[in-house]
């Protein structure tokens, strides 16, 4: 999130997308601060305990007065329940630090270290009802041969996140508005 914040800002994404809100459902996410700090309005509402439909369509009511066009996932770990997909269906977009023909879920970069692979993909895709089985808008190949512990894969691993991501919702906010906003 805070990569997309600064090429909002100062980068590929200036002028391009306008960011309405940062939605978090850890009222205490870091990156609620991050976001204010850049001036974009903040939204917290805590998902523990709750059922994640409950919790989806009190998020919808939530969030509708901001009209959003598209709905960007980065650092949301819960998973998206029909209710939103359902209202933002192909309006969700979500990044995954794995190929997610090969691999779905969560401990992606500890299942790439541990693949014996030297190089796999980041990928962003549309979310839908699966985990990370929704249609993939794009990849980018990466090489982590040489790297001798996870964490540093996952560095480098976030590195091709931070500035692929804005690459690629750079390129469907193009679209988007080349199309007249449809």
């Amino acid at each position: 999130m805070q990569a997309i914040l600064s090429q909002w800002q100062s980068g590929i994404l200036k002028g391009v997308c306008d960011i309405v809100l940062v939605f978090s459902n850890h009222p205490d996410a870091a990156g609620l601060e991050i976001a204010r700090e850049a001036g974009v309005p903040v939204l917290a509402c805590d998902s523990r305990g709750r059922k994640r439909e409950d919790f989806d369509r009190e998020l919808c009511e939530l969030i509708a007065p901001y009209k959003l066009d598209y709905i960007i996932l980065a650092g949301y770990m819960r998973v998206v329940s029909p209710p939103l997909i359902q209202a933002y269906r192909r309006r969700i977009i979500n990044i995954h630090p794995a190929d997610t023909s090969q691999f779905k879920g969560i401990g992606a970069y500890k299942w790439v270290y541990e693949s014996g692979q030297t190089k796999n993909a980041v990928t962003v895709h549309f979310v839908d009802e699966g985990v990370d089985t929704g249609e993939v808008i794009a990849k980018r190949e990466y090489s982590f041969e040489g790297v001798s512990s996870l964490h540093e894969l996952e560095q480098r691993g976030l590195a091709v996140e931070h500035s692929f991501y804005s690459e690629v919702l750079r390129s469907i906010f193009d679209l988007f508005i080349h199309n007249g906003g449809n």
